[in-house]
């Protein structure tokens, strides 16, 4: 069993978490874990769990409460761990593997032993920042631990994320730090060091304009909100960006531990590797101009890492024990020791292959030691990356000294096969892979098993929206909920976006929710300080992957009536489908193309179907066109 701190308070048992309903047993349970392995005094528990204003009686009622926590324990089966009466107070043992917020902080002690290796280090700051599960302590209502906790744990994290944001820079991935500093400066405007690597990350891939930019808006923020000016720091780098200084790997300004005078190639170099190359230039990246001379801008990588973990993960419990027990079995006989490869999970972009491949890596952990590794395999613009550099950066994250130990990849967002079958070549590799794309070449050479994935249950979107939203609101509201769920169609995207709403308005009722949500879902299933984050963006982002004829015949498809599918009033058959009188038919092998980019789903009715947020998409868009096409 394991305590979960470093979000929703709750208890683990393997793939099995409870989030534990807010109680008074939940407050002491929090403080108690936030000081294990140490006395708590009394008095300070009683504070925490009834304020400052406590009961005459709080001495007594704080005996009573320690009793309830450990029928709860007895309740979730917790064994092993025990709340000690101790003179002065009380005291709860536990160690990195049993409680999150000492593993972390074991994980970031372990990362600074290895300040002088970049790579390493990076990847255990990463490894520790993923057990990081949401809003902190978001069921423990407790004024006092949120008053004088939450505040010193989060800057633990905000050191971390700063650390691996430094490393990235340092290392030249200014590409993947950019998508941790937008987050970072947005949430914490007040955090200079952030907005510094941000601008630093911008200028560095070709975007002096936009770093420009947000040095005047970190500028106007701190002059209109606290009445300060910018740091020296932050000056000097605007002062760096107007001259067109070289801001190359240890050459920023900031304080991060290894971007100082020797820079990233120096601290290699400590340890016995060669300089790097010069990057090649990335198709789509523009030249920076330094000292008047154009130089290549290095591809932003978008990285090999550790997996993180999925916070609220539900459903999907079939298809999760399936592909564990794949990927744990042994050799079958005969097989001289060699295991099928590879699992497929396949689906509609935004269905949730990401989230259950990364799931499922952390149900086997034990069956990797060499480690598990997340792999993009797409760029940020969408463009997929080669086999050869995927294989290069997993090289060199694996290391050499594990031989013989099986690791785990999770290829994620594969565009065709021919970016995976290069990576099938070791019997230590097993392979979890993603793709909208059926990819049966792959399957068909290299063998192994497809996972296809489809929208979630009423049970399992209800279950998410427990999960996310917590039991005392959902369960307040259940048709509510029901309805939510509805209108979003079971869509695992759409569900996550809304419950993020949900989350920042925790004052909305559900009901009044399906009223909101209902006048325009589109519109409303998008996140308002990160659009990027919607359900028709990610529509968007799809259809901009296909050839330009197969989407103009997916909107024509998507906009027009059912028979196009091959459903009521088709002529049926191959030959026939999506015949009728006032359409043209659409060809069998585009309905194949597109249900193999997961762009349509197996029916009934007819041999194919579109979900329903997809289909009022491709109308709107359609709309859309249409009446910039009237105005012209």
């Amino acid at each position: 069993m394991r305590f979960q701190l470093l979000g929703p308070l709750a208890l683990a048992d393997g793939p099995d978490v409870v989030v534990l309903q807010p109680s008074k047993p939940v407050i002491l349970l929090a403080a108690l874990l936030l000081h294990a392995n140490s006395t708590v005094s009394a008095e300070y528990l009683q504070r925490a769990v009834w304020g400052e204003d406590q009961p005459a009686t709080a001495k007594a009622a704080l005996q009573t409460c320690v009793l309830r926590l450990r029928r709860l324990f007895t309740k979730h089966g917790v064994t092993g761990t025990s709340i000690e009466a101790v003179p002065g107070g009380y005291r709860i043992t536990a160690g990195p593997p049993t409680l999150d917020l000492l593993g972390f902080r074991d994980q970031v002690r372990r990362a600074t032993a290895l300040a002088g290796d970049p790579e390493a280090e990076l990847y255990t700051l990463k490894d520790a920042l993923s057990l990081w599960q949401g809003s902190l302590l978001a069921n423990v209502r407790s004024d006092v631990l949120h008053r004088d906790e939450v505040p010193r744990l989060s800057e633990e994290r905000l050191r971390a994320v700063e650390r691996v944001c430094d490393l990235l820079l340092g290392l030249g991935r200014c590409g993947e730090a950019l998508v941790d500093l937008w987050t970072a400066t947005r949430v914490y405007p007040g955090h200079e060091r952030f907005h510094e690597q941000l601008i630093e990350a911008l200028y560095r891939t070709g975007r002096q304009s936009q770093a420009l930019a947000e040095y005047r808006r970190v500028k106007g923020f701190l002059l209109d909100e606290l009445g300060v000016d910018p740091s020296p720091s932050l000056r000097q780098l605007e002062l760096s960006i107007l001259r067109g200084e070289d801001l190359g790997a240890g050459g920023g300004s900031g304080a991060g531990g290894i971007r100082g005078a020797a820079g990233i190639r120096g601290a290699v170099g400590a340890v016995g590797a060669p300089e790097p190359a010069p990057a090649a230039l990335d198709p789509g990246s523009t030249p920076r101009v330094v000292r008047g001379e154009a130089v290549p801008l290095p591809a932003p990588a978008p990285g090999v890492g550790p997996v993180p973990a999925v916070p609220h993960f539900t459903g999907r419990e079939a298809e999760a024990a399936a592909m564990a027990a794949r990927l744990t079995a042994p050799p079958p006989p005969d097989a001289g020791g060699q295991r099928p490869l590879t699992v497929l999970v396949s689906g509609a972009p935004g269905i949730g292959k990401s989230a259950l491949a990364q799931h499922v890596a952390h149900l086997v952990r034990d069956s990797f030691p060499a480690g598990r590794l997340l792999v993009r395999m797409t760029r940020a613009d969408g463009h997929p990356r080669t086999a050869d550099e995927v294989a290069a950066e997993v090289a060199a994250a694996l290391g050499s000294g594990r031989a013989g130990e099986r690791a785990l990849l999770v290829l994620d967002d594969v565009v065709d096969a021919g970016q995976v079958r290069p990576l099938l070549t070791s019997p230590d590799l097993a392979v979890v892979v993603t793709s909208r794309m059926g990819l049966g070449g792959l399957i068909a050479t290299h063998g192994g098993w497809v996972h296809r994935l489809t929208a979630f249950t009423e049970a399992e979107s209800y279950a998410l929206l427990l999960a996310a939203l917590g039991t005392e609101r959902v369960e307040d509201e259940p048709r509510a909920a029901r309805q939510l769920a509805a209108l979003c169609g079971h869509f695992p995207a759409a569900l996550r976006i809304l419950t993020a709403r949900l989350l920042t308005r925790p004052g909305l009722r559900l009901g009044d929710a399906v009223d909101w949500l209902g006048d325009d879902p589109l519109a409303r299933l998008t996140l308002t300080d990160s659009p990027d984050h919607s359900v028709s963006g990610l529509f968007d982002r799809a259809l901009g992957r296909l050839d330009p004829r197969l989407s103009e015949a997916f909107l024509r498809i998507g906009s027009g009536p059912p028979e196009l599918l091959g459903g009521t009033g088709s002529t049926g058959g191959p030959e026939g489908a999506g015949r009728t009188g006032s359409h043209p038919p659409v060809p069998e092998d585009v309905l194949e193309q597109l249900a193999d980019a997961g762009l349509l789903e197996d029916g009934p009715p007819g041999p194919y179907r579109i979900h329903d947020l997809l289909r009022a998409h491709l109308r709107r868009t359609v709309r859309i066109r249409n009446r910039r096409t009237e105005k012209v």
